[in-house]
Order: structure tokens, then sequence, then C-alpha cells
């Protein structure tokens, strides 16, 4: 009798990526279970922000541990997306994920510092630092959407576009509701500075997207 071989996806470096997401939920569930909790309900109300933007802003071990989940799980959300809608449907090729990783990451970093600069060169850093715990809070919410969605697809629906649809939706809706609440709780400073807004709008929210969404394609 000949031996029957199957073509098994090569998913190991995938769950190694999902085990250490766990991980770092995990942690942040064991050591801040108070913000976890409160964080959970984010997109309902603004508890979350309301507890915690004057404890530490962004610098607190649990706002770090959510942003390295959402870095690894955004960028294998557009490592499946362009995989599956714009590839091969397959789960080789990490070394594309690696790339994703980096621009992910380094988008991050130079919103930052630019947001972080912004404050500190015109003075308003108090209100730099809160617009920018609220963007990440909701950033990061939509990475655990991503993480949910990621574990979903590889281990239940594999290969269902119809999934990664319902989950780029997903993550573009929860950023999108920060940037209403961000917008509502500061429409005063952007009335009367216009033009910032709108260089800023370009420069940091309109253009990634537009550099993500040609690298997907190409």
């Amino acid at each position: 009798m000949n031996a029957l071989y199957r073509s098994i996806p090569q998913l190991d470096w995938i769950t190694g990526l999902l085990f250490l997401s766990l991980l770092l939920l995990t942690l942040g569930k064991y050591f801040y279970k108070g913000m976890f909790f409160t964080f959970i309900a984010l997109p309902f109300n603004n508890k979350y922000l309301n507890l915690n933007r004057k404890k530490g802003k962004i610098v607190n071990g649990f706002h770090v541990l959510l942003s390295l989940l959402t870095i690894i799980n955004i960028a294998l959300l557009l490592y499946l997306c362009k995989n599956f809608f714009l590839g091969t449907a397959t789960f080789d090729y990490p070394n594309t994920y690696g790339v994703l990783l980096l621009i992910v990451f380094g988008y991050l970093m130079l919103k930052l510092f630019l947001l972080m600069a912004n404050g500190f060169f015109f003075e308003n850093y108090d209100l730099m630092t809160d617009t920018i715990f609220e963007k990440f809070s909701y950033l990061n919410y939509s990475g655990f959407v991503a993480y949910v969605g990621n574990i979903i697809f590889i281990y239940m629906l594999q290969g269902s576009k119809t999934l990664l649809l319902l989950v780029l939706i997903g993550v573009f809706l929860v950023n999108i509701i920060g940037w209403v609440n961000t917008l509502r709780s500061k429409q005063n400073l952007i009335l009367s500075n216009v033009l910032y807004f709108i260089l800023y709008l370009c420069t940091l929210e309109i253009a990634p997207l537009a550099i993500f969404i040609g690298y997907l394609k190409g």
C-alpha cells in the first residue's frame, strides 16, 4: 500500500505569533486587571479613558503590552489579506510578514514621534499626550479585534475571505469610533486650527493608509 501524503500549511510560525499574543494579553490581564476589564468595554463607553488618561499616559505596562499585541496582529492581518486577496492563498513566505511588521512598527513610531514633537514645539504637550493616549487606546483595541479574527481565520474558518473582510471592517470601525470621540472632545481646538488639522490628517492619517494599500496591491 502506498503511503498517502497531505500538504499541511506551514502554520508553526503563525502559531508562535498567536501564542506570543496570548501571553501578552494574559500578562496584561494578570498585572492590570482593572485596566483590562475597562479596556474591553472601550468602544461602548469612555470609562477606560477617563480612569487612565492621567495615570502615566501612554508610558505604562498595560499600554505597552497591548501595543505589542497590536503591532503583531495588525501586521498578521495585513499579511493574510495580501496572501488571500491578492496572492497565492498560502501561509508561506514569512519574510513578507517581517516586512509588514517593520512597516507597521515604523509607522506607529514615526506617528508617535511627530505627535510628541508637535506637543513640544507648539507648547501643547499635555494636549498631545492626551490625544495620543486616546488614539492609541482605540488602535490597541483594533489590534485585539485583529487578534481574535486572526485566530478564527487560522484555526476555524481558514480561507474565508468574508471573515477577513469582516475583521478589516471591525478594525476600521473601532478606529473610526476613536476618531469621532477624539474630534468631539477636541472640536473647539480643531476649529481654531483648521489648516494645521488638515495638514495633520493628510500626512499622518491618509498618506500612510494609501501607502499600505499600494503595498498590498504590489
